[in-house]
């Protein structure tokens, strides 16, 4: 086990979308600093890989398969979370698509499926954890929105659309929880991930190819989420945004 010691040792941390991408990635940093990291997303198979990695090197994992657009597959990890290690310390809400396409495409079902995973996906985090973390006194939550919520841009609208709500969701949240359950939002910019491959219009797969030429590792990401755990518990950072330096 990493000898690495910090104020995310041994707390207890779930991550969706953890298959690849974003979550992959902060799943082995956290897991690398200490911390209980119980992992959900669809492709079972990248989760038992990605879990066996990890404890062949003496760190903390379990995984399950889940879908985040399902609140009671979303209330099945929080209780393997209590079963196993007694508590939630938290939850990053991290699984996302990007189907992108100009609106008169009208690809109706891309942009539902969008609305379910972006913003469903996590209202059944926060509907999972937030009476868990309640009756413990303490908690986080991290939600992974975009560079997307600040700006739209072409082919993007509807999910720039949900990002924008899943950053006034976390706002709302911060709010509301009280001063014993912290909020963070963190917006990536362009960022490697398996995003783009969902885009099934032509025009919007184009675009993202060219403003993809100057993106930044997924680890760069999972740095941000392990600053913002990290921190005391009477230091809630609220909102990063992390993107290529070069982005405009």
């Amino acid at each position: 086990m990493s000898n690495i010691s910090s104020n995310v040792t041994g707390k207890v941390i779930i991550i969706t979308g953890a298959s690849s991408g974003i979550g992959e990635a902060a799943a082995r940093l956290l897991a690398k600093h200490g911390a209980h990291v119980v992992l959900g997303a669809r492709r079972i198979d990248r989760l038992e890989a990605l879990a066996s990695s990890l404890t062949a090197k003496g760190e903390s994992a379990i995984y399950q398969q889940l879908n985040v657009v399902e609140l009671e597959q979303m209330k099945d990890i929080v209780a393997l979370a209590l079963e196993r290690y007694g508590r939630v310390d938290v939850i990053v809400n991290n699984a996302g698509v990007m189907p992108l396409s100009p609106l008169e495409a009208l690809k109706v079902d891309e942009w539902n499926r969008m609305i379910d995973v972006n913003i469903r996906g996590v209202l059944h985090g926060i509907a999972a954890g937030l009476p868990v973390m309640k009756r413990q006194g303490f908690g986080q939550f991290v939600n992974i929105s975009s560079i997307g919520a600040y700006a739209v841009s072409p082919t993007a609208a509807v999910y720039c659309a949900t990002k924008y709500a899943v950053r006034a969701i976390s706002e709302g949240l911060r709010q509301e929880a009280g001063s014993d359950i912290r909020v963070t939002l963190v917006s990536p910019g362009v960022t490697e991930s398996e995003l783009a491959e969902s885009i099934s219009d032509d025009e919007a797969r184009d675009l993202m190819k060219e403003y993809r030429k100057n993106s930044i590792p997924a680890i760069s990401i999972a740095k941000a989420i392990l600053f913002a755990i990290e921190q005391p518990s009477d230091v809630d950072v609220n909102e990063m945004i992390v993107r290529p330096t070069a982005q405009i």
